[in-house]
């Protein structure tokens, strides 16, 4: 009996792989054996940088929060223990924009945190 191979399935599972790896250098976007494991890497590193880039934005706004801080003559520190004082519960990233785009709004939790 003669062997069945089912061709159009295999094809069809290089080619979507294949399709993934478009617009890489060389030989990574079209030999099927380097294709294949550099589309395979690349899923770890996006899963890896899925979290880096939550610890990347978080020291960026903590960054932001610290320079218009010490604008107004406080650290970051201790703003951060003023505001805990106080009981004002705001996230690093709205504080952050109140920081760059409201200056007033963000001089006004400042003043609270420093009485606080």
């Amino acid at each position: 009996m003669p062997r069945s191979v089912n061709h159009v399935a295999s094809k069809a599972r290089r080619k979507k792989i294949l399709k993934l790896t478009r617009g890489y250098f060389g030989a990574r976007k079209n030999v099927w054996t380097v294709a294949k494991n550099t589309w395979e890497k690349g899923l770890t590193y996006a899963y890896r940088d899925r979290k880096n880039k939550k610890r990347n934005f978080r020291a960026l706004w903590i960054q932001r929060i610290n320079a218009a801080a010490r604008l107004e003559g406080i650290s970051y520190s201790k703003l951060m223990g003023g505001l805990h004082k106080a009981g004002i519960e705001i996230n690093r990233k709205v504080l952050a924009d109140l920081a760059v785009n409201h200056p007033e709004a963000f001089k006004a939790i400042v003043a609270k945190a420093k009485t606080a």
